[in-house]
């Protein structure tokens, strides 16, 4: 019925507003960047203006929220209460640029309405049921017993593609081995046995697993103790070296957008084609460990910006398992097609690719709970 996008990274105290409803594009550009004014602006055009498709607030029966990080207790979305936010604000000690700005989203409705019911859906969620082995890191087990342990994130698009997978294939998900690969800007990878989570590549924070747009993905830590001692850099540059100049960005020293990369490799871009070699060999060597801990595997999911969209990518990484005879049909890869399967008919493992949508998996968790 209507969307609407709020970016308020273009112009410093500026924010773009873009809303989609009633057949039309709407952009606006607001005075500010304050999220909660930003947010009763957005909310506004719900009701008022061109892009109207409700009377008034009363016709809202709940608002759902995608909270990145749900700590170790939250194995399902929950009705927001004041317990509920002040564990979001405790766990943004482990999320510091997410959990805030959840929380500002939930105190804006708050504001508009005082008495709307609010659901909290953790990106870490689905990942609660993974065994002890998977979730304990090596080190002290202090660690463990002071929070710092493996959460994995992406759960609500992991959650959904492997349902949304189990539908197109007309299987009962909990009787399929599936590797969900959710590849974008950020990527990672979860092994899906009984409809469950039991392994995923993010860990204690998204840094952790495969190389992405502008985060290093798994390294040596000594690498970090080196550059401390040896070349002087503090916490927060390392931080920002790992987070925001590593990556595809970080190798190519050109783009963390794959478009770009694929463009420069055609321009003769050396340093450009090893960041795809590196990003390529990372995953085949992730999706190996992921099909290690199901003891095999019957789906191959694609999603995410890059997942659904990148056919040389998804052809390079399948290519390296036709030990397993997993065969893809070139014509329907090359295609790109959305919810469709694009393995060959005599294939053993069926792959897929699915547009994912982690705004339809809140909505359904909010149905769950409010009935």
């Amino acid at each position: 019925m209507w969307e609407a996008q709020a970016d308020w990274t273009k112009e410093q105290g500026k924010t773009e507003l873009k809303i989609k409803a009633n057949g039309q594009t709407i952009d606006q550009e607001l005075d500010t960047n304050n999220r909660t004014d930003v947010i009763n602006q957005m909310l506004k055009t719900l009701w008022s203006g061109n892009t109207k498709v409700i009377n008034d607030l009363a016709e809202i029966a709940v608002v759902g929220h995608r909270v990145v990080h749900g700590g170790p207790d939250f194995t399902e979305g929950v009705h927001i209460d004041q317990h509920i936010k002040d564990t979001i604000q405790k766990l943004a000690a482990f999320a510091p640029l997410h959990n805030p700005a959840d929380l500002e989203g939930i105190q804006a409705i708050e504001q508009i309405k005082t008495d709307m019911p609010q659901i909290a859906v953790f990106d870490t969620s689905f990942h609660r049921r993974m065994p002890l082995e998977v979730k304990v890191y090596p080190g002290p087990y202090e660690w463990y017993e002071q929070g710092i342990q493996r959460y994995g994130f992406h759960g609500i698009s992991h959650q959904y593609c492997s349902r949304r997978s189990a539908q197109i294939l007309e299987k009962k998900l909990e009787e399929l081995l599936l590797v969900n690969c959710h590849l974008g800007n950020g990527s990672s990878l979860a092994a899906i046995k009984h409809g469950h989570s039991i392994d995923t590549t993010m860990g204690f924070t998204p840094l952790e697993g495969l190389m992405m747009g502008t985060r290093s993905g798994s390294i040596d830590p000594s690498i970090l103790i080196y550059l401390q001692r040896e070349k002087g850099y503090d916490a927060d540059k390392l931080e920002n070296i790992l987070n925001k100049q590593s990556g595809f960005k970080g190798v190519s020293g050109l783009s963390s957008d794959v478009r770009a990369i694929h463009e420069a490799i055609k321009a003769g871009n050396e340093r450009a084609q090893l960041a795809l070699d590196i990003f390529i060999y990372r995953l085949r060597a992730a999706i190996g460990s992921m099909i290690a801990t199901l003891g095999g595997i019957d789906v191959l999911t694609f999603t995410g910006g890059i997942g659904e969209n990148d056919a040389l990518i998804r052809a390079k990484v399948c290519e390296a398992f036709d030990f397993l005879h997993l065969k893809i049909d070139e014509k329907k890869n090359n295609a790109s097609p959305a919810d469709e399967e694009i393995s060959t008919t005599d294939s053993t493992v069926r792959v897929l690719l699915v547009h994912t949508q982690e705004d339809w998996e809140i909505a359904r968790e909010c149905w769950r709970i409010m009935q």
